[in-house]
């Protein structure tokens, strides 16, 4: 049984990079008062959101870069706070950053007191966790702690959600899911927009691994993405496959086209969201 397609399901950029990288570079927030387009990364413990990060800022950098510290041989969550990534622009003296921000926090375990408390996230999404805060599992994030926000500006709240997931790991244990699920239907709630990030696709069949063009032509893939969103309600155009960098010293426009094609939908939601606060 074949596992590719005769044709890909989805078409995608390829050798634009140079002419996407500059269009991510060049955005400015539809709005004055806002600073930076802020976007939560949450997901499951281990399925690469601080890798992801790291790939970002690649893009943006246009060379390799070690912004969030990363993990491979941990279960726990590396990231035990909440920590907003800035992507650098220039360097030495005449350094600035680009108005899109990530952030970063501990991922979702199952069980009570494991991982991050999906009502953490909701606090979240809503500008209501300090910089630097440190997640407790046992004790959720209260009004009277030092790490709440009482009064957030519209730049500290999230403007877009994105939910990251590895294409390459075991079936998601359905208490996580159903965490998912209930931080997605908050942030819908908030009218706040969302995508879903499929990472490690490499290393879920041999054709992507061969040569990422095969992404989209990957049944495997197609099944995978098309069985997450079933479970989570994301919609499958709202799905985007990336390869975060992992082993490589030098930038490859493939990787990057994944990356760049989710950030251009990640800009472009966010910047819709910010026209409507």
């Amino acid at each position: 049984m074949l596992r590719v397609l005769d044709e890909p399901w989805r078409e995608l950029r390829w050798g634009k990079v140079q002419e996407d990288r500059q269009y991510v570079q060049e955005y400015k927030p539809a709005k004055d008062e806002i600073k930076y387009l802020r976007v939560l990364l949450y997901g499951p413990v281990g399925h690469g959101k601080s890798s992801l990060i790291n790939s970002v800022s690649n893009v943006f950098r246009g060379r390799i870069s070690n912004l969030a510290l990363t993990a491979t041989l941990s279960n726990k969550s590396f990231t035990t706070t909440y920590q907003t990534h800035k992507f650098i622009e220039g360097q030495g003296s005449s350094k600035t950053f680009y108005p899109v921000v990530f952030i970063d926090m501990m991922g979702l375990e199952e069980g009570d007191n494991r991982g991050v408390h999906e009502n953490d996230i909701k606090l979240a999404l809503q500008g209501h966790v300090k910089e630097g805060h440190k997640f407790n599992p046992v004790s959720l994030l209260t009004q009277h702690d030092p790490g709440y926000n009482p009064t957030p500006s519209a730049d500290d709240k999230v403007h877009v959600l994105v939910c990251v997931i590895s294409a390459n790991s075991p079936q998601i244990k359905p208490s996580i899911l159903q965490k998912m699920k209930n931080v997605r239907e908050t942030a819908s709630e908030l009218g706040i927009p969302q995508i879903a990030i499929m990472t490690n696709i490499d290393g879920l069949c041999d054709e992507i691994e061969k040569d990422l063009k095969n992404v989209y032509m990957s049944k495997r893939l197609r099944k995978k993405m098309r069985d997450f969103s079933a479970a989570v309600g994301i919609p499958m155009n709202c799905i985007f496959p990336v390869k975060n960098y992992s082993h490589e010293i030098n930038l490859k426009d493939d990787i990057d086209t994944l990356t760049l094609s989710a950030l251009r939908t990640i800009i472009d939601f966010g910047d819709d969201f910010i026209e409507k606060i």
